[in-house]
């Protein structure tokens, strides 16, 4: 979801477990040729550079794959990669690993970078499956090796604003106006022109009185902040990553603005491990509408548990967002291996091209592709961060706790 600017030419140049087994339709082992008893899977992530909080994150998805896969009866050997948050050397990357016998990548966390990766699958005929890329060109560009199992830009924001109205009835407090904020790189460009399209056909109650844009490699955003401040906007919508979110609220709470909410319509940032230890406190309330794992499913107990058991000092409700989708991703990669009984790339495309998983970790319905490589069925949920963690409070079906907006000024957190 957090995004590197893109070229034009970039862009144009090309449960327990065993209770799952059943729905997940993964065909029973024997049928597995002996020469392919384990599908080699290319992880090609940003675990360096600006990107590589959430690309170490994404990666403990990866690492408690292997063991929970096998425990489902399917054999995968995981082979990771770091794009260095760059878009050339992700497609370096992608080509090596291919070139070391990878037969699927998943991966890149990023848009530009999933972009590349995908130019050199398509080249070599190997399918990507995408953890986490929003931005809709993936696959409206005819790519043929790509399988999407996250919303685009367009879906995220439409999703995230469906909730605010939620949130607001469910509060019995709704806000008059609102300022956005968003990084200016191709996943904010992405949001806002998504925002610019859908808002007005949504019949929102608030009036969007200015969009500002910033850049998220910038040392402060003095300036932007207290522009949106000056709106006397009552809400403030955002787009960000973890580093940005976190200048964006000390700057808030330095400037003393206190908007009715600080709420994302679909952006990571917020939730994320480090917003919490970085600011403390601070960072209770803040609201984010995202594709978010279920708390009551039994894969999402079960993948919490592997996590805990291999990463015993880290919290999983500040990793759960990217290791949930990354699990997900080799999840489907794995899911149509079992049931192509061979790695052979024309197999597993055809597999995966039949996709049907039931039971999974992530809110939504079954996992699915359309003819593009799209699943369309990843839904959002409202997470409020509260006692310094991501509590689910929308919908009410998968609601932890009640949503608490307007939110306590900063003089007024515990």
């Amino acid at each position: 979801m957090a995004d590197q600017k893109i070229s034009r030419r970039l862009f144009t140049g090309g449960a327990a477990a065993l209770g799952a087994v059943g729905t997940l339709r993964l065909a029973a082992p024997a049928i597995v040729r002996a020469e392919t008893t384990k599908l080699k899977v290319g992880v090609l992530l940003p675990r360096s550079g600006l990107l590589a909080q959430a690309g170490q994150a994404c990666q403990r998805g990866a690492d408690i794959a292997p063991k929970l896969l096998a425990d489902m009866g399917v054999g995968i050997e995981i082979m990771s990669a770091d794009t260095e948050s760059s878009v050339d050397v992700a497609r370096a990357r992608a080509e090596k690993l291919i070139q070391d016998g990878a037969q699927v990548i998943v991966g890149a966390f990023d848009s530009g970078q999933t972009i590349a990766a995908l130019q050199v699958c398509e080249q070599h005929g190997v399918p990507l499956v995408i953890n986490v890329a929003a931005a809709p060109p993936i696959t409206e560009q005819g790519y043929k090796t790509v399988f999407r199992n996250f919303p685009t830009s367009g879906a995220l924001v439409k999703n995230g604003l469906a909730l605010m109205k939620d949130l607001f009835q469910a509060s019995g407090t709704t806000p008059k106006t609102a300022v956005f904020l968003y990084a200016n790189d191709t996943f904010g460009q992405a949001n806002k022109a998504a925002i610019d399209a859908i808002l007005p056909g949504l019949d929102m109650p608030f009036k969007l009185v200015e969009s500002i844009s910033y850049d998220p490699n910038a040392q402060d955003l003095a300036v932007e902040v207290s522009k949106a401040k000056a709106t006397g906007a009552d809400l403030a919508l955002v787009t960000t990553r973890s580093k940005d979110a976190i200048m964006m609220v000390r700057e808030m709470v330095k400037q003393r603005w206190e908007p009715m909410g600080l709420v994302s319509p679909g952006s990571p940032g917020m939730y994320d491990e480090q917003f919490y230890k970085t600011l403390g406190k601070y960072a209770d309330y803040a609201i984010t509408m995202v594709p978010w794992y279920d708390p009551k499913s039994d894969m999402a107990h079960q993948v919490e548990a592997a996590f805990k058991a291999q990463f015993p000092n880290d919290r999983f409700e500040g990793y759960a967002f990217n290791v949930g989708f990354t699990f997900e991703a080799i999840l489907i990669a794995a899911d149509a291996f079992k049931r192509a009984g061979s790695a052979e790339p024309s197999a597993l495309l055809a597999a995966l091209r039949t996709t049907h998983i039931e039971k999974h970790m992530m809110v939504g319905g079954p996992i699915t592709f359309d003819a593009k490589g799209q699943n369309n069925g990843v839904g959002s949920a409202g997470v409020q961060n509260r006692d310094q963690k991501p509590v689910v409070i929308l919908p009410a079906s998968a609601a932890e706790a009640k949503p608490v907006f307007p939110v306590p000024g900063w003089s007024k957190r515990a």
